[in-house]
């Protein structure tokens, strides 16, 4: 009798160690949770090599608690899509140009403003410590979603299917535009007829005359390589155009308040490596690209200036004494960080 009870009790022993022990894996397999990242540019450019520094860097800080899954080259949704799916739950993370977001924030079209900063350190300026700019952010929580830091794509330029060497040029040209005001404005001023598509149907686009070129930052003129359709780059920076990082707000929400602190330290080491990348590679971008065959010409900016001269003043009609508050900010800071 005592053999069996011995046998037993050694079984039972067995058994709760085998159910400790996965229950123990259960946890921890539950503990570890994949979050999703969508973004439009393609594997090789800054926002996929930003995401992947932000990814290792959430995983370090949160100690294995969370894992970053990357979807680039608009895998799940282009970007206004993307950022619609940050409010639904569908993404958790998505990083897309500050006028992407004005669909659900309109005041954020003032940040695409022709001409409001010349250099990348008074852009970082702006969007570090513009009172207007901060403020206007604080809102996005009850929109859905939260900027967490701001990643580079640098200055916005032409590229064309025909030389644009200045707003004459322009007239009777189809140009693609995202859904934002005042880039609409700001071509249709310069004198283009403007179309709306996502980005992901811009290169096809160009390559089959529906429209006849396109305006981005020179990250994206190379990471999704319009310039082999488009091959006139005209190097105009008349927008200053960086890409926020955002997030879920119902995801942030789910963080305990250690993990709040560990993705926000990894979203602004993130932005301070996506914005020296972009920054150092311009140079370099620009040289491949004109090894590959395209044009590149910096025109006379003066006329390009007075032409987007009215778009000020149409933004007042509408926004009233946020254009002031957003031209005096930048005013405050070209005159403290003056262009060398």
């Amino acid at each position: 009798m005592l053999k069996n009870v011995s046998r037993f009790t050694t079984g039972a022993l067995v058994a709760v160690t085998v159910l400790s022990g996965a229950l123990l894996f259960s946890n921890n397999v539950s503990a570890e949770k994949v979050l999703r990242f969508s973004h439009t540019d393609n594997p090789g450019g800054s926002r996929q090599a930003a995401a992947e520094v932000f990814a290792k860097k959430v995983e370090e800080y949160t100690e294995g608690r969370y894992k970053i899954r990357i979807y680039p080259a608009g895998q799940l949704a282009n970007d206004p899509k993307a950022i619609e799916q940050l409010q639904l739950g569908g993404v958790d993370f998505t990083v897309s140009a500050t006028g992407s977001y004005a669909t659900h924030l309109p005041s954020l079209n003032l940040t695409a403003m022709p001409f409001l900063v010349d250099t990348y350190e008074q852009g970082w300026e702006f969007y570090d410590n513009s009172e207007w700019l901060k403020n206007e952010f604080s809102k996005l929580p009850s929109k859905g979603f939260r900027v967490l830091s701001t990643w580079e794509a640098g200055f916005r330029s032409f590229t064309t299917r025909m030389e644009l060497k200045s707003p004459a040029d322009a007239k009777g040209r189809k140009m693609r535009v995202y859904p934002n005001d005042m880039i609409r404005w700001t071509m249709e001023a310069i004198g283009f007829q403007t179309v709306v598509m996502p980005i992901t149907d811009v290169y096809l686009s160009i390559q089959q005359g529906v429209v006849d070129g396109q305006e981005n930052p020179v990250d994206t003129i190379k990471s999704l390589r319009f310039y082999e359709v488009a091959p006139y780059i005209t190097l105009t920076r008349h927008v200053y155009s960086p890409l926020p990082l955002t997030v879920s707000e119902n995801t942030w929400q789910s963080f305990s308040d250690p993990d709040k602190a560990a993705v926000k330290k990894a979203a602004d080491e993130a932005a301070t490596f996506s914005r020296n990348l972009v920054r150092d590679s311009v140079n370099s971008q620009l040289d491949e690209m004109k090894a590959a065959g395209a044009k590149i010409s910096t025109p006379e900016i003066g006329p390009f200036r007075d032409a987007v001269a009215s778009v000020y003043e149409k933004a007042k009609g509408i926004y009233g004494e946020d254009v002031a508050k957003v031209l005096a900010d930048a005013a405050d800071i070209r005159k403290r960080l003056p262009a060398k």
